[in-house]
């Protein structure tokens, strides 16, 4: 037992000398996490919820700002990309920061910065200062989303952890819904700066709570000492780990099988089999409850019940098989089809994702106690940078098949379903100390 009464770690069989807990027996720790209120729950939910509210709100301003400052397509759309790019960087600086200096500072720095940031990109005059500004916004709300994982890794272990991260689903999932909705809404009362100006509003309110609400979850005696190297080498120990990468990547390549679907579906659905952006809006928002539905039923009835890994195996077939018959019916190999399948394969592409994301960070973060922050910005930042990656292959055969979206959605699904099975192991895991009990180990 430990000095807080949690039980101790276990040992890692491929890692030795590096604390793990199995993802099937881990111990529900923390006599901290019974101390968690439901505001913290929500102001954790509100910092995962920043990376798809700073995107998405945005999306309805594209043509408004193309327009406004006289700027190319193209140009514009680099307001996406350098967020984006700025998130995945963010969480490679703040993770290792906040194993070094708790979770408070940083997360509070980051929220100021991502405020004053939002602000003047609400005062952009040209896309090139507004390209400047999304890529510090993006860089500063990294903070948010990778010590909230950060936070939960402190307060919660094994199936608890696993239980949170669900309910955080179900707050930060609804985000990609609203965003959209609620930065169209703006612009029928404003133009594409007052999206920003709500941003703002939103960063001031979260960076308040932070402040008055969310207690620092890193003891100074658990935190790592040193300065850049020590955390370069922090996170190369972390990568040796072959199952901790294996899930690290089954994470990514999920996500980017996700990020697809967010890129192509306005095309597809609206360009390919005409449905009019209504009628995208609602199975936008059907694929979205989907998603936060399943992984509500992961996380209340599934967890503790069923085990992390066989919750994760059986969504990622789940996804496979989605791509497999979105590629099928884009194909044109059953003919010209409607709307209604392909719908229907993405939204168990997505309801998928219920189960497989929230596995995918629990089983990592298990195998991290001793640098959940580095451990959360190599977790965020594999996440982002495939997501860039696969977000341009989509419409690389222009905007009238379907075809490259499911590709990168299969390609994504095999990749993650190999990761898991060559990388993590499940099954040998389990053998291994299934032995070491026989042993008395």
């Amino acid at each position: 037992m430990t000095e807080s009464g949690a039980p101790a770690a276990e040992t890692r069989d491929d890692a030795p000398g590096q604390p793990a807990i199995s993802a099937r027996d881990a111990p529900t720790a923390p006599v901290a996490a019974r101390r968690t209120s439901l505001l913290v729950t929500l102001v954790l939910g509100g910092l995962t919820a920043v990376p798809p509210l700073s995107m998405d709100m945005y999306l309805p301003a594209l043509p408004q700002v193309t327009a406004a400052l006289h700027s190319p397509a193209a140009t514009v759309q680099l307001t996406l990309t350098t967020c984006l790019a700025g998130m995945a960087l963010g969480q490679m600086i703040v993770g290792p920061m906040s194993d070094k200096w708790g979770r408070r500072r940083p997360l509070l720095i980051g929220m100021v910065v991502y405020v004053l940031a939002t602000a003047l990109c609400a005062l952009a005059t040209d896309a090139e200062l507004l390209i400047a500004f999304r890529l510090l916004q993006g860089l500063a709300g990294a903070a948010g989303i990778v010590i909230a994982r950060a936070v939960v890794r402190d307060l919660y272990d094994g199936v608890a952890m696993a239980r949170f991260f669900a309910t955080l689903m179900l707050i930060s999932g609804v985000a990609p819904v609203v965003a959209p909705l609620i930065g169209g809404q703006i612009l029928r009362v404003t133009d594409w700066r007052g999206v920003f100006v709500v941003l703002t509003v939103v960063g001031v309110l979260l960076t308040l709570l932070v402040w008055r609400r969310l207690d620092e979850t890193l003891p100074p005696e658990r935190r790592q000492p040193g300065g850049l190297g020590p955390a370069l080498r922090t996170m190369r120990d972390l990568l040796a780990d072959r199952v901790f990468s294996g899930y690290l990547l089954v994470g990514a390549f999920a996500f980017a099988a996700l990020f697809a679907y967010i890129s192509a579906s306005p095309f597809v659905v609206q360009e390919i089999y005409g449905a009019s952006p209504q009628t995208f809006s609602l199975l936008f928002g059907l694929n979205s409850v989907g998603l936060v539905a399943v992984g509500q039923v992961n996380g209340k009835l599934l967890v503790g019940r069923v085990g992390l890994d066989k919750v994760l195996g059986v969504g990622l077939v789940l996804v496979a098989l989605a791509g497999a018959a979105l590629l099928l019916l884009s194909s044109g190999i059953f003919g010209k089809v409607g709307l209604v399948p392909v719908a229907a394969g993405l939204f168990v592409l997505m309801s998928a994702m219920g189960l497989v994301m929230p596995s995918t960070n629990t089983l990592a973060l298990l195998r991290t106690p001793h640098a959940a922050g580095s451990a959360s910005a190599l977790l965020g930042t594999s996440t982002f940078l495939l997501g860039a990656v696969a977000s341009p292959l989509v419409g690389i055969a222009g905007e009238r098949t379907a075809v490259p979206m499911a590709v990168v959605q299969l390609s994504c699904a095999v990749l993650a379903l190999v990761s898991f099975l060559g990388m993590c192991r499940p099954w040998q895991r389990k053998e291994e100390r299934t032995a070491g009990e026989r042993n008395g180990l």
